[in-house]
């Protein structure tokens, strides 16, 4: 059976792999695409170079198997080694497009800050077990939290007493990053749940940028001069717009959260937050309140508005069939928090 894997270069150009495998190795193999390559016997070299290679060779492997085999001169346009490689990757089923993937979506309610982190967990964990698809969740919060990086020190980053007076309550998610001040409706918080196969060959700074391309090109669609800003946040010329944490599970299974500021009480942010200047010096700002800014004065529209004009750019651009919670997804869930997210041992475990 002839296989082929196609790549386009974010910004570059097409790159094309077929090649039939015998005893698990790469033969017959052809590279094509709308590249610029010279001279032209370097598509020689990269064709030789795949011929006869591992149908189980990595990503890494590929890109260092093509580089070693091209000539000093060899000048590739448009392309790379790396983007060869992906090609023959997908042309393998081990790197995926958006294209392969059918997305559920769970437009979840109100439930407890702790709740949505242990199902954050659980539908990554159905993922990797096969018992769900790929999954785009958007949720509301049930209350006020503080959200702490699964890597922060809890005392270093909250004011636990401006906190309980607050009724804020203080969530460890799974995934590294910032603290975020979150209160029901005035933030948008949603997650994606994909396979490894989909971020295949990306760095983790890469793939925070792919995950997040979609929503960036909706909030241009809605008129906010919204941009990518590595390695994890959206933002405009007005100021941060959203932050993104992930975590890889030890199944390759990427859990991709991001929680934009639609609307912010700055002040009860910033007492409950110990935001210091060291923190803010990279931003070129000089308080949190510049580094925030909500949606809802990008827009004029509603929170809803937002959210459907967002869930809509990505049915436009993907397969998304609509979902929703199921009993033993919730009751897994409970059981998390119970045992974990609303523990002080795993909340406190970095003092």
């Amino acid at each position: 059976m002839r296989r082929r894997g196609v790549f386009k270069v974010p910004g570059g150009k097409l790159v094309a792999v077929e090649f039939e495998i015998r005893s698990g190795l790469l033969t017959d193999v052809q590279v094509s695409g709308d590249f610029f390559l010279e001279p032209a016997g370097a598509l020689d070299r990269i064709i030789r170079a795949l011929e006869g290679t591992s149908q189980q060779a990595n990503l890494p492997a590929l890109t260092q198997t093509i580089t070693t085999a091209l000539a000093d001169d060899d000048v590739l346009i448009g392309f790379d080694a790396r983007a060869v490689g992906i090609a023959v990757r997908r042309a393998l089923g081990k790197s995926t497009t958006w294209s392969d993937h059918t997305f559920e979506l769970i437009v979840d309610g109100p439930r407890s800050p702790a709740c949505h982190m242990a199902l954050d967990q659980v539908y990554a964990e159905a993922l990797g077990a096969g018992r769900r698809g790929p999954t785009l969740r958007v949720w509301q919060w049930g209350g006020r939290a503080v959200i702490i990086g699964s890597y922060q020190s809890l005392r270093n980053e909250v004011d636990l007493d401006a906190a309980a007076s607050h009724g804020v309550e203080v969530v460890r998610r799974i995934s590294g990053g910032g603290a975020m001040f979150v209160e029901p409706g005035n933030t948008i918080t949603y997650s994606l749940v994909v396979p490894g196969s989909l971020v295949d060959g990306l760095s983790f700074e890469a793939s925070y940028e792919f995950l997040d391309r979609w929503v960036v090109e909706a909030l241009i669609e809605l008129g906010v001069e919204a941009s990518y800003q590595p390695i994890n946040d959206i933002a405009s010329p007005a100021g941060k717009i959203a932050g993104a944490a992930q975590r890889r599970m030890a199944d390759g299974t990427v859990l991709h959260h991001v929680t934009m500021a639609y609307d912010i009480d700055a002040a009860k942010m910033t007492k409950v937050l110990r935001i210091g200047r060291e923190k803010l010096s990279d931003k070129g700002t000089v308080s949190a309140v510049k580094r925030v800014d909500p949606l809802r004065s990008q827009t004029g529209l509603s929170r809803e508005a937002v959210i459907d004009a967002l869930v809509g750019y990505f049915a436009r651009h993907r397969e998304l069939v609509p979902s929703a919670p199921r009993p033993e997804e919730l009751t897994a869930a409970e059981a998390l928090v119970q045992s974990k997210f609303s523990s002080p041992s795993w909340t406190a475990r970095i003092p």
